[in-house]
């Protein structure tokens, strides 16, 4: 379906829109008037409300209340992971996103292999020749939509007496979900990628993990992250954690749904344009990404292109929008300069259906038709 009234939108992993059920549940509290840290009635009404987003999202990653902490964003939740650990030299892969990258600019990298796929050998021999780090790994790649093996990388890590985090912020609410299982110390999460509010992220922290406080000066947040609670965000942020868990059976049908989407808009796609790539395609991904690479036909291009078609997609990260730079995850992959600059991502959600995809094949197939002679 279209979303609004004239444009189809297909950026998901940008922001999906608001659900309603969300929505609703914001216009709620809207009604709470109290500061959740005070302790008078409204206070406590307040207080109640954040507890009980708070269940929500712990139980969403298999984890307990007193685990979460709530932040304005998922890419303050990376920072305060990756900089709560001062002693520790931090150990990246080479596709994290920006949030990652730039929190920790002179961390050591570790590459991928085949389709964007950490190299797993590689992270083991760099904790082998360096003390303690902090590794961080992300579940699900934001660009290529590539599903990382951290359960793995968590236990080379534990072998090197190393912690290690993992970015899940574009795995929730697209994959099952558990601290436990992934074997992780600390994991992020932003409402908005899973029909949520912007604004609220979680870093959520294993038992007895204690962080450096981010921000100081309050009581909230177990002291690690001090200013008045965002009442509205959070309570957004535990409906939404609510609708991934009540109703899993329906979530799987949805993913199966985008996952049959997708794959037709990619075979489409590659059968009127043989010259196009899909980038990872041969390594497991999430049902509703898709990176496709046209080329000699930059990214910026076909971007703005297809908007002017009604269709919205993203060239790479949309928090790197308005920067002209190839991706430095295609880059890591062994893409050319080129090829990297050239690919768009088009990532599918709960208001995608056959018209969507209908309409972005269209207006995509036609813009390369276009770009073909000029192309050789």
């Amino acid at each position: 379906m279209s979303f609004g009234r004239t444009g189809i939108y297909l950026d998901h992993n940008a922001t999906t829109p608001l659900k309603p059920e969300v929505k609703a549940a914001m216009v709620q509290a809207m009604d709470l008037v109290g500061n959740p840290s005070s302790v008078h009635a409204f206070g406590r009404s307040a207080r109640r409300a954040v507890d009980e987003a708070r269940a929500a999202v712990a139980a969403l990653v298999g984890a307990k209340p007193a685990q979460v902490l709530f932040t304005g964003s998922g890419t303050e939740a990376n920072n305060f992971a990756l900089r709560g650990f001062p002693g520790r030299p931090v150990l990246t892969s080479a596709i994290e996103h920006e949030s990652v990258l730039a929190a920790c600019p002179d961390a050591l990298r570790f590459g991928v292999i085949r389709d964007g796929i950490a190299d797993l050998d590689q992270l083991d021999r760099r904790l082998a020749e360096g003390g303690p780090a902090l590794v961080s790994l992300m579940l699900v790649n934001n660009e290529t939509g590539v599903i990382q093996p951290v359960a793995d990388a968590a236990r080379i890590a534990r072998a090197h007496g190393a912690l290690i985090h993992c970015d899940a912020v574009q795995a929730a609410g697209r994959l099952p979900l558990s601290l436990p299982a992934l074997g992780v110390d600390l994991m992020t999460l932003s409402a908005h990628k899973l029909g949520g509010p912007t604004g609220v992220g979680a870093l959520i922290l294993a038992d007895g993990l204690e962080p450096e406080a981010l921000i100081r000066g309050g009581g909230q947040e177990r002291r690690k992250r001090a200013g008045t609670e965002n009442l509205l965000g959070i309570v957004g942020f535990g409906a939404a954690a609510r609708l991934a868990l009540d109703e899993p059976a329906a979530e799987g049908m949805r993913a199966a749904d985008l996952a049959a989407l997708r794959d037709r808009l990619e075979r489409e796609a590659l059968a009127a344009v043989p010259q196009a790539r899909v980038m990872g395609a041969g390594a497991g991904r999430v049902a509703n990404t898709s990176c496709l690479m046209l080329p000699g036909l930059p990214g910026e291009t076909q971007v703005m292109t297809l908007d002017l078609a009604g269709v919205a997609v993203s060239a790479g990260s949309a928090c790197s929008s308005g920067k002209v730079k190839p991706s430095h995850v295609l880059a890591a992959m062994g893409e050319d300069e080129r090829s990297a600059a050239s690919t768009i991502r088009v990532s599918l959600g709960w208001t995608s259906d056959d018209e969507a995809v209908d309409r972005f094949l269209a207006a995509w197939t036609a813009m390369a038709r276009r770009s073909m002679p000029a192309n050789g």
